[in-house]
């Protein structure tokens, strides 16, 4: 009787990581409005799956997971950098990230989307080289990190929801 709850959610929830990262790459910022309703979507997901692909425990490890991994790498990176280096908005996309995916597969969105960024960011200053006709510096070059997150959370959902 509810089998279109969990399409749907799917479909809502590209569309919100889709805005996220366009905001993101417009105003470096992932707002709460949007990152919230997402991850209420991954509840409401594996609720109406009947826990079919993750079950209570799994959700709460995932998001312990992807938001304290990401928030020791923001500390780390803050302290090292003596300035912000990764935002909030990114710690707290893959915390909520962590409740769609689980423990293990929102280390390997992490690690997809940590490469996507990487690409992002190698064509981003070869571009900027290009423009200015120098050569490219990627020293202090920075880009948002949450469309490399985005790209790396839906192909690893694309993954692991694909029945």
């Amino acid at each position: 009787m509810l089998e279109w709850i969990p399409p749907l959610c799917l479909a809502l929830a590209a569309a919100l990581l889709i805005a996220l990262s366009v905001i993101d790459l417009r105003v470096r910022l992932l707002p709460d409005k949007l990152v919230l309703p997402f991850a209420l979507l991954g509840i409401l997901f594996h609720i109406t799956t009947k826990w079919h692909y993750l079950d209570l425990t799994g959700m709460l490890f995932g998001a312990l997971a992807g938001f304290g991994i990401l928030f020791l790498i923001r500390a780390v990176a803050n302290y090292v950098y003596k300035q912000d280096a990764l935002g909030l908005g990114d710690v707290k996309l893959m915390g909520a990230a962590g409740l769609w995916l689980g423990a293990d597969m929102v280390m390997m969105a992490l690690s997809v989307g940590a490469f996507a960024g990487l690409i992002h960011g190698i064509a981003v200053g070869l571009w900027i080289a290009y423009k200015t006709k120098s050569k490219p510096q990627f020293a202090r070059l920075q880009i948002p990190a949450g469309p490399g997150f985005a790209i790396g959370i839906v192909l690893v959902a694309a993954y692991m929801f694909h029945d």
